[in-house]
């Protein structure tokens, strides 16, 4: 063998030692060895990992669920959340704790309660931390950003007096004290009460002096017949989550006839005070009544407390920031001896505005009463400065009833009356008869289509332009033969305001018309549709311009835009906008028609009272300055048959032009009219300088 071969061999023992096939299988082994000890410990780890995040979401289910019933509160419920342990070491029990929150939540008068901001930790020792913020009204008000702290063991949640409420301890309590603020009355322009603050008596029980059994029953039975309670209304004030047995709870405020009556045995009074309307249902519509508050209510506005008292209908809703007062006081942690020691709410008292309107309490009164239960309203305003003296709907419902208390066979009642005594008719849309000739008289006379002294001969009782309009006729009631413009409104002829009117114009009458106040809305504080010309705002028709000129066709408007309106005639053309409140602006808009037209218009309605042919003559009587017209609106479906008849009256005093006035009945019975159900009305205000 050569040197060469043999070195060759040599080589090639050598290269079979470090064969690379063998190496690759080593390093596989190892890097599998790794990987099964990673994936050992990542599963440790991710099984921890998961435990420890299950253990996390049970515990925020716990503290959610919690939450939830302290939110609804569901006191009753809250104790079985508490570990035994942390119990047994404050020396209570579920039962204590339900207890215990019950009376401080309900002494506070907690309401609307919302939990936000809700966390849950393990801390540095495993110990799980809560934590979570409280919102409520309360009497005071709301009460907001009370942040609790506290700690679970074993999926419960660890007793403490501060989960009451944030910064009590062992056997605090918590002190209530309340500073009633003062609702703001409203009143009449000489200062007489419309809507007043009174003392009252209110009925009510201490449920451990009715007794039990039989004994009970009898003297809820003897208060229940003694003042007209069922006794089923007594039982469920009774029942309520909050009433203890020492508890004095009320039932009904009396009356000043019911407070006379000798006291059952069982029964008690309190002094309280309440809202109190002096007119009654003289002035419901327009002053409304207040009531409690509703869940509603507190939901939308934060100022209000559990006990608040609002408006709910009427000036008293309008007004009601104005008029609200704010109760103060102060909710505070005292100690077991009664010691101050964190206040965790305090409210200055502040009482509402005294608002003063313009109406005239005795001419109220006087309107409501001459209406005499029919449907209708009488409207009374001042043409020099717009002030509204007289705002009364009848039939009408008593507002001291609604506020303090209804039953429902009253309010069924008022709710079933045919008359609808709940309706608001000075606020109603109608469309106002033969008191709006006025104003189309007016207008022609403007346009240079009415002359005053042409007269127009009209023969019989119905007419119409031509055989295109059908079986249309316009009727009239009085036949007579010659008629100009005086005579037309002391007859009060439809067909004579008809033919002006198609001689006027679409255009003419419409572009007069919007000088009035046609589609504004007044600033009055109660809601009213602005008044109509017509559905779409046009006359395109000649049946509908021709009867829309003697108030009927698709006018609408309410008796408090119709006395707006006929200011003008008081005024000498200027219109004179509504007023209510007694230091209000008074606005007006110049020359809607021309005082040559007002003046014109003013002397015919006087002679409709002094002629002995005039709608209003019966008025000649009362010996007194007026200008009038009356007016009888129709609604029917056809032209031949009977309908709904509405009467209305304006009258004012030409000379002083101190008032104006517009009544209305609906739907008038036979012999019935505005005229005559204004009488007392007008005597009465013509005694006012």
């Amino acid at each position: 063998m050569t040197k060469q071969e043999d070195k060759d061999k040599k080589v090639n023992r050598r290269q079979k030692v470090v064969d690379p096939t063998k190496k690759s299988r080593r390093s596989l082994w190892i890097l599998a060895g790794i990987l099964t000890v990673v994936v050992i410990v990542c599963g440790i780890f991710g099984f921890k990992y998961m435990a420890a995040r299950s253990a996390l979401k049970e515990n925020e289910t716990v503290i959610s669920d919690f939450t939830q019933r302290l939110s609804k509160q569901s006191y009753e419920e809250l104790g079985h959340y508490f570990n035994k342990e942390s119990m047994a070491d404050a020396n209570t029990s579920a039962d204590a704790i339900n207890e215990r929150y019950q009376t401080i939540f309900s002494g506070i008068e907690a309401n609307n309660i919302s939990v936000k901001d809700v966390k849950v930790k393990k801390n540095d020792s495993g110990q799980y931390e809560f934590s979570y913020s409280l919102a409520m009204t309360t009497s005071l008000g709301k009460l907001e950003d009370l942040t609790y702290f506290g700690t679970i063991t074993d999926k419960l949640i660890d007793w403490k007096p501060g989960l009451l409420l944030p910064g009590m301890t062992g056997q605090d309590k918590i002190s209530v004290s309340v500073q009633k603020g003062a609702r703001g009355e409203i009143t009449d322009k000489d200062g007489n009460g419309l809507a007043i603050n009174k003392d009252f008596q209110e009925l009510g029980v201490v449920p451990e002096e009715l007794g039990e059994g039989d004994e009970k029953t009898g003297h809820i039975e003897e208060i229940a017949s003694t003042y007209d309670i069922s006794v089923d209304t007594i039982e469920k004030a009774i029942a309520q989550s909050w009433v203890q047995p020492s508890y004095f709870v009320p039932l009904k405020v009396l009356s000043d006839e019911e407070a006379k009556k000798e006291l059952p045995e069982a029964a008690r009074t309190q002094a309280v005070n309440q809202r109190y309307y002096p007119l009654g249902e003289a002035a419901a519509h327009l002053i409304g009544y207040v009531g409690q508050v509703t869940a509603e209510d507190l939901e939308s506005d934060d100022e209000l407390s559990s006990e608040s008292v609002i408006g709910k209908s009427g000036l008293e809703a309008s007004y009601e920031k104005k008029l609200r007062a704010q109760d103060g006081g102060t909710i505070a942690i005292t100690d077991k001896d009664g010691n101050q020691k964190e206040v965790l709410q305090q409210i200055e008292k502040k009482d509402g505005q005294t608002i003063q309107l313009t109406i005239d309490s005795k001419a109220q009164q006087i309107a409501y009463d001459e209406l005499d239960g029919a449907a209708g309203s009488s409207v009374v305003m001042n043409p020099t400065d717009g002030s509204l003296m007289v705002l009364t709907s009848s039939p009408s419902f008593d507002p001291n009833l609604m506020t303090n208390g209804i039953s429902q066979e009253d309010y069924d009642k008022y709710n079933n009356d045919p008359l609808l005594p709940f309706t608001n008719r000075f606020t109603n849309r109608y469309a106002p008869g033969s008191t709006f000739k006025t104003m189309t008289a007016a207008i022609g006379l403007d346009a240079g289509t009415i002359n005053p002294s042409d007269v127009l001969t009209i023969d019989g009782l119905k007419w119409q332009k031509d055989s295109s309009w059908g079986n249309y006729m316009v009727t009239r009631v009085s036949d007579v033969s010659e008629v100009d413009l005086e005579k037309a409104m002391i007859y009060s002829d439809n067909i004579y305001m008809a033919q002006e009117t198609l001689k006027m114009g679409q255009e003419t009458f419409i572009k007069g018309l919007e000088k009035f106040i046609f589609g504004e809305k007044l600033e009055l504080s109660f809601s009213m549709t602005p008044a109509q010309i017509s559905n779409d705002g046009t006359l395109d028709s000649e049946i509908l311009l021709a009867d829309t000129g003697y108030g009927q066709g698709q006018l609408l408007i309410s008796p408090i835009q119709q006395a707006t309106m006929y200011t003008v005639f008081a005024q000498e053309g200027k219109l004179v906008y509504p007023k209510l409140e007694a230091d209000a602006e008074t606005k007006t808009k110049e020359s809607v028609i021309s005082k040559e037209a007002a003046n014109r218009i003013s002397d015919d309605l006087k002679e409709v009272v002094s002629n002995p042919n005039g709608t209003a003559h019966e008025l000649a009587s009362l010996n007194l300055s007026l200008a009038a017209k009356t007016g009888t609106a129709e609604i029917k479906e056809k032209q031949d048959e009977t309908g709904q008849e509405n009467s209305f009256l304006l009258a004012y005093n030409p000379d002083n032009k101190n008032y104006l006035m517009v009544t209305m009945l609906e739907n008038r019975k036979e012999g019935q009219t505005a005229t005559n159900h204004s009488v007392d009305l007008l005597k009465y205000l013509n005694q006012i300088k």
